[in-house]
């Protein structure tokens, strides 16, 4: 397996310590008035979603981790788990709804979502940045509350609970930020 030296150290590579896979996020290059040159670097587990901190003299090395992204197609849900099949091969991936996270709010069947595989085996999938989602009920908008930014929640046909503006209604169609959560626009079908 192929690996990274200190010299190659940058944020975004995705490297294995102890056994897991880990994204580097920082990378910082410290040289001390006295000594060998450091880097210290911040590594996000990419399974678990923990940080750490690890420190690298010049010369140093990181294996890489064989993780790769693909494009897997969301089918069903069937409990806790989440049904996805790659766009290429074909192959089914059934994942945890603690792999899934807080995605699960805007998955929809068959949209294509970006998997992270490890091993080839699957540890994370992250819908696309904004998705349309019908709102199943949320209260009726009160005559006369003009106020600027009134907001109320909203239920969305996944589940989702969204907090949208006063003027959305019942059995729209409403886009959605899946990174922050939060309402964009309304949508005509």
């Amino acid at each position: 397996m192929a690996g990274y030296n200190t010299s190659d150290f940058r944020k975004g590579i995705k490297v294995e310590m102890d056994g897991d896979p880990y994204l580097m996020i920082e990378c910082n290059f410290v040289k001390p008035g006295k000594g060998q040159a450091l880097y210290k670097c911040k590594f996000r587990h990419l399974i678990r979603n923990t940080v750490i901190d690890r420190t690298f003299k010049s010369g140093d090395s990181l294996e890489a981790a064989d993780v790769h992204e693909i494009q897997a197609q969301y089918l069903y849900r069937q409990g806790d788990l989440f049904v996805f099949m790659d766009n290429e091969s074909y192959e089914q991936y059934e994942l945890g709804i603690d792999q899934v996270d807080d995605a699960w709010k805007y998955l929809k069947e068959s949209m294509v979502c970006s998997m992270l595989l490890y091993n080839n085996n699957p540890i994370g999938v992250t819908p696309p940045n904004h998705v349309v989602l019908r709102v199943e009920y949320c209260e009726p908008a009160v005559r006369g509350n003009t106020a600027t930014n009134v907001t109320k929640p909203a239920k969305m046909e996944t589940g989702a609970e969204i907090i949208v503006p006063n003027f959305v209604e019942t059995g729209e169609m409403i886009r959605i930020d899946t990174r922050t959560g939060e309402y964009i626009e309304r949508v005509k079908e």
